[in-house]
């Protein structure tokens, strides 16, 4: 770590302490999605050395059906303090009364990134008409259950007019990182955020979408409205907005939103 983040490390370590105040250590509990869990589990053990609390975690999609998507989670009663997930699922989770509505906060910027098997041919994706071109070359596609796949099926298969050329190719991958499906050969290409590409091993990832065609993801925070730790929760929310957690934020593939921003 270079002095200058060393520098800013302290500096959130230090407003993440006095947020916490004298208040006893705590477990908090966190259900989050794929999208920051890279980045998460190198800035969760510097909060829980900076605070004393113990921070619980449950991963899982931010949307779908899946045994562990958190809305399933929520639905059976699993408990929790904060949860991390995709901003548009979790204003749906305010509305539902599972969330509380003043405490979201928005974390991350996160593109769709396109990733093959390690040692392959990389396609063009240059422009619109490359990765049409691509897509329609490649035997086997594979997209996530969450934010990216939604897009990708429902929205981007339909600008490019090629729809119908995929319903016998692409499909939808749950619950499992997309990227491992492309590293063990099941799929020629395969898209999903490139924070939940970049720690894949065995694939190449060719890069994000071109502009005409990318949709940003944007991941957010919040208190659940069963919370039992909110006041640690929020600590941690307020670390991860820090300037000690914007490198690793950055380093894995995301543009950290900054506190107070309108987006």
């Amino acid at each position: 770590m270079s002095r200058f983040s060393a520098r800013h490390c302290v500096i959130g370590l230090a407003a993440v302490l006095l947020l916490s105040g004298t208040a006893s250590a705590a477990e908090v509990r966190v259900m989050i999605s794929g999208g920051l869990t890279a980045a998460y589990k190198v800035l969760v053990p510097e909060f829980e050395r900076a605070t004393g609390h113990k921070v619980l975690t449950a991963y899982g999609p931010s949307m779908g059906t899946t045994v562990n998507a958190i809305p399933v989670r929520l639905e059976r009663g699993e408990p929790v303090d904060v949860l991390i997930m995709v901003g548009y699922a979790l204003d749906d989770l305010v509305k539902k009364g599972k969330a509380i509505a003043d405490s979201r906060v928005d974390l991350v910027k996160s593109p769709i990134g396109i990733a093959v098997k390690s040692g392959t041919l990389r396609p063009d994706i240059s422009t619109t008409d490359a990765v049409k071109r691509a897509l329609l070359a490649a035997k086997t596609i594979a997209y996530s259950d969450s934010a990216s796949g939604v897009y990708v099926s429902s929205e981007m298969f339909d600008k490019l007019g090629i729809k119908e050329a995929m319903k016998d190719k692409a499909r939808k991958i749950p619950a499992t990182p997309v990227g491992e499906i492309v590293a063990h050969g099941d799929a020629e290409i395969g898209f999903q955020q490139m924070s939940e590409l970049l720690p894949v091993e065995g694939i190449d990832i060719v890069g994000p979408l071109p502009d005409e065609l990318q949709k940003i993801t944007v991941f957010s925070a919040g208190i659940a409205t069963v919370a039992k730790e909110p006041e640690a929760g929020k600590a941690l929310i307020k670390y991860l907005t820090s300037p000690a957690a914007r490198p690793e934020l950055v380093k894995s593939g995301m543009d950290p939103i900054a506190a107070g921003a309108t987006n």
